[in-house]
């Protein structure tokens, strides 16, 4: 977690360190990114985490729900699930709580030359926490996105 952010328990890099994890452990998992102000480091004590998960068949992922509970813990729902172009958001609420937002898309939405619409997230801030394809080193060099992203951590959680 950069300097500054809001995590004096350690929580929020725990459920990064989860999320990660799982996404080692399923090939289909292509990639998996931190963006808004958790990554631009300007969050605040009740920002929410948001996810982008880059994944091979990503209604396929939507229509289990089972992997919900494994990487966010027992006792979380779903607020909302609402479509964003390609990318579908799943908004959830932990028990604690809490809530991250897991927008669910397929590696295509990192393909360069990006859309408008993933340059402008990238650009607003992301830190990369599963990356073994190098989509998203790719989505995030400066020649991408037009202008340089704002990386406050690149290193994988572990």
């Amino acid at each position: 977690m950069s300097p500054g952010l809001p995590d004096p328990d350690g929580a929020v890099e725990d459920l990064l360190a989860g999320v990660t994890r799982w996404a080692g452990t399923r090939p289909d998992v292509a990639a998996v990114a931190l963006v808004g102000s958790r990554a631009r480091g300007t969050a605040g004590p009740g920002s929410d985490v948001d996810l982008v998960l880059l994944v091979d068949d990503p209604a396929a992922l939507l229509g289990d729900g089972t992997w919900v509970a494994a990487v966010f813990g027992p006792g979380v729902s779903t607020v909302r699930v609402r479509a964003w172009g390609p990318l579908t958001e799943r908004r959830l609420r932990r028990p604690d709580g809490s809530e991250v937002d897991v927008g669910v898309t397929a590696p295509t939405w990192a393909a360069v030359p990006l859309d408008p619409g993933t340059a402008g997230v990238l650009r607003d801030g992301v830190r990369v926490l599963h990356d073994p394809r190098g989509l998203l080193a790719r989505a995030t060099a400066d020649d991408a996105t037009g202008t340089p992203p704002h990386h406050p951590q690149e290193t994988a959680c572990t």
